[in-house]
């Protein structure tokens, strides 16, 4: 299989996306290793329809245009991680639940620590909203791009955003 890999600016740091013919693959962080990749050497740094739609999903909304997504994704990951991944399109935009609350929307109530591990993979920032996951007690826990890229998220949603430190 081929991918096809660019970045992009946004509001909280250069952005890596990846796709396949099937879908997005990626979205990651600055501070990612591009060893996300699952096959870094069948990369190719190009334009892609799914790299431009996600682009332009992306950029709407960094604008306030957009609060869902709707590009094709290719998830890479095990049955279990896949169905965390997929769950987590189902938290509204500008809210926020627990890692309890999404293992129990799982039918799986005792697997916080496995919701927890399995968002912590999560291959697809921002669009497969994984910032919108927090501590039972409301805590912004750990987040791949750090707790003030978490903030940013979570506050540009609820429109009251500030610039990460």
């Amino acid at each position: 299989m081929t991918y096809y890999q660019t970045r992009m600016p946004s509001p909280v740091g250069e952005l890596t996306l990846t796709a396949s013919d099937a879908g997005l693959c990626s979205v990651l962080w600055e501070n990612e290793k591009e060893a996300r990749v699952w096959e870094p050497e069948k990369v190719k740094k190009k334009s892609h329809p799914i790299l431009d739609a996600a682009i332009e999903q992306l950029n709407e909304y960094f604008a306030n245009e957009r609060t869902t997504f709707d590009v094709p994704l290719d998830l890479h990951g095990t049955e279990f991680q896949v169905e965390v991944w997929r769950a987590l399109a189902d938290i509204p935009y500008g809210k926020t639940i627990s890692y309890a609350t999404q293992a129990q929307r799982l039918g799986r109530p005792q697997a916080m620590r496995a919701v927890g591990a399995a968002n912590g993979r999560n291959p697809i920032s921002i669009i497969l909203p994984c910032h919108r996951v927090v501590g039972a007690n409301g805590a912004l826990t750990g987040f791949a791009a750090g707790v003030d890229t978490k903030k940013w998220l979570i506050d540009h949603e609820r429109g009251t955003k500030k610039l990460p430190a």
